[in-house]
């Protein structure tokens, strides 16, 4: 019982960031549609030109695409209307979540999801001009992220009326998430597939893993009373190519899956919180230390370590701490309030974190513009 819903668990925690991590790490892929909205920087792509251009290591595109690239921001506005709904829906759901019965909205956030990513597949197919696929590309990551808020505060929520042991589960999976993104991105570029059929293999990932986590969470009602009772451009050579995917997605997000599951045998600093907070505030000295880095294209900020180890030595303890203190914080939040309190000190929880991402997101307009 308790095994089953520990691997139900964390099935849930890596469905409920599928979406946010497969829609970032969506920039390097092959064309998603035929007016190669989703394209290559050779191939005068626009969706994800703000992170190539910024990629550590590469060099700038062409005027041509950078222009194209910047008409759109895309990474930025991916970001900032991710984390948006992401912050009004937990806050919502902190309100509401004694009106709707769990089951409906855990269900109901991940059906929405589901039925998103398929019209995602879908368009994969369907040529239209790059400002009307934009358009609805932006839509459907608000409305996503919206029933991701829902999801996660929802089991969040429950969470904190478990043992502690789950928690670190559900947060584990979260971070490995990412991971499977940026594996499965990199088996759609490895692929050697046309671009339409590596973009729809793509998508039709995070649909199967949704579906899945909808089977878990209906298997799981039963066990969990019985259970309870006892986280560019790209170059034209094939290194450069991987450079983005490995470097800035896959290193970072099993770093950070590695701090969240540390949680599992260590909780330090459990006692005193005022060390966590220190320690949480230093990260902000890894902002400028990345920025530093040798990230084009650039016109601001001059280059203070000009090698890419720079960047990857600076990533893991970034990546690390990032996982770590985000899985210690959730599991000791629930603990510092009475038992009747802990659903809501899950939910409050989750809202911080959704506005802490918030801030980070409307900050990366900044951040780009200072390079």
């Amino acid at each position: 019982g308790f095994h089953a819903v520990g691997i139900i668990f964390f099935i849930l925690g890596l469905g409920t960031l599928l979406p946010w991590n497969f829609f970032i790490t969506a920039i390097p892929v092959p064309p998603l549609n035929a007016m190669g909205l989703w394209g290559q920087a050779r191939d005068g792509g626009v969706l994800g030109e703000g992170l190539r251009g910024s990629t550590v290591g590469l060099e700038g595109n062409s005027s041509g695409t950078q222009r194209a690239g910047d008409e759109f921001n895309f990474n930025n506005w991916l970001t900032l209307l991710s984390q948006l709904p992401l912050l009004l829906f937990t806050l919502l759901n902190s309100f509401l979540y004694q009106c709707i019965p769990d089951k409906v909205r855990v269900l109901g956030s991940m059906s929405g999801i589901l039925l998103l990513f398929i019209l995602t597949a879908v368009l994969v197919r369907v040529e239209m001009p790059p400002h009307s696929f934009f358009s609805i590309t932006i839509s459907s990551v608000w409305f996503i992220n919206s029933f991701c808020a829902i999801l996660q505060g929802s089991l969040f929520g429950q969470l904190g009326t478990l043992p502690q042991g789950y928690s670190t589960l559900f947060l584990s999976g979260q971070g490995m998430a990412g991971t499977f993104a940026a594996s499965a991105m990199l088996l759609s570029m490895a692929s050697g597939a046309d671009a339409q059929t590596s973009a729809l293999s793509y998508f039709i990932t995070p649909c199967v893993g949704t579906l899945i986590s909808i089977v878990c969470y209906l298997v799981l009602r039963p066990l969990e009373v019985k259970a309870s009772c006892p986280v560019p451009q790209l170059f034209p050579s094939p290194v450069g190519e991987f450079f983005t995917p490995v470097c800035c997605f896959l290193l970072f997000n099993m770093i950070d899956w590695l701090g969240r599951s540390i949680t599992s045998y260590c909780l330090w600093p459990e006692k005193r919180l005022w060390l966590l907070l220190l320690l949480v505030g230093l990260r902000f000295l890894f902002v400028p230390l990345l920025m530093l880095c040798q990230a084009k294209p650039r016109t601001r900020l001059p280059v203070l370590f000009h090698h890419d180890a720079w960047f990857i030595l600076f990533m893991l303890p970034f990546s690390l701490s990032n996982g770590y203190f985000v899985s210690l914080t959730m599991c000791l939040a629930p603990k510092q309030v009475l038992p009747q309190e802990s659903e809501l000190a899950g939910a409050i929880m989750t809202f911080f974190l959704a506005l802490g991402l918030s801030c980070g997101a409307g900050l990366s307009f900044l951040l780009k513009a200072l390079l």
